[in-house]
């Protein structure tokens, strides 16, 4: 049930970005593709590599901590004008049939959404989320693939490991093919294991345009990232 339900969950968000998207988006493509590509252009760049990507990223705060919006099992930066917000799988009080359901339509492979930090406060269409599970026995590299699996189409993935501080993690890039959207559009995650369980950082976007111009955050976050 996990599986269909969290690629509804994705499709029904990428419907409300789009619709979104439509009226906070309008006002700059209506300037023409010249400047969308030029900012995209001078964006690629930027994240040629990881280095690069991180010094593009202005700090504005940091999640995981207890007090902060998302208490997490990691830490890490959030870049300026991006808003963090932790998901609620269910209201208070509502039935244990209630709170199933919204596991499962929240859940991606071993996996359960529990933040997403909004890019449309600093001009861009999409979020970075990030996905928790419970502690067991599988390594970053199962967890994400099973993640990747349970999106649905997907291809040309790419997994690398890649360290950060104390953490070792796994990184993937790959393609998704949306029905909803109907194209392909690159994304991006990655995958830790703490003492409380796998960690999973997940960078969508409209299209890949946006994702492109997003992943500065994404690395950021990705630097930045430590045990909370």
């Amino acid at each position: 049930m996990s599986f269909g339900a969290g690629t509804a969950w994705r499709g029904a968000v990428a419907v409300t970005v789009l619709l979104s998207g439509v009226l906070t988006g309008c006002a700059q493509k209506s300037q023409g593709d010249g400047s969308r590509a030029s900012r995209a252009a001078a964006t690629a760049d930027a994240s040629a590599g990881a280095d690069a990507a991180g010094d593009a990223a202005r700090r504005g705060g940091s999640v995981g901590a207890p007090e902060s919006a998302c208490p997490l099992p990691v830490g890490f930066d959030v870049a300026a004008d991006w808003k963090a917000k932790a998901v609620e799988a269910a209201a208070t009080g509502g039935s244990a049939a209630d709170k199933d359901l919204a596991d499962a339509f929240l859940r991606q492979g071993p996996v359960t959404a529990a933040c997403e930090i909004d890019a449309k406060p600093a001009g861009n269409i999409g979020f970075l989320r990030v996905y928790t599970g419970e502690p067991g026995s599988q390594d970053a590299r199962s967890v994400l693939r099973a993640f990747v699996a349970a999106e649905g189409d997907v291809s040309k993935e790419r997994y690398r490991p890649f360290k950060a501080g104390d953490l070792d993690g796994v990184e993937v890039e790959y393609l998704y093919t949306s029905k909803v959207m109907e194209g392909s559009k690159k994304e991006s995650a990655l995958a830790v294991v703490t003492p409380k369980g796998p960690v999973v950082l997940h960078l969508g976007g409209l299209d890949t345009e946006e994702h492109d111009q997003m992943l500065p955050a994404y690395e950021l976050a990705k630097r930045t990232l430590r045990l909370a």
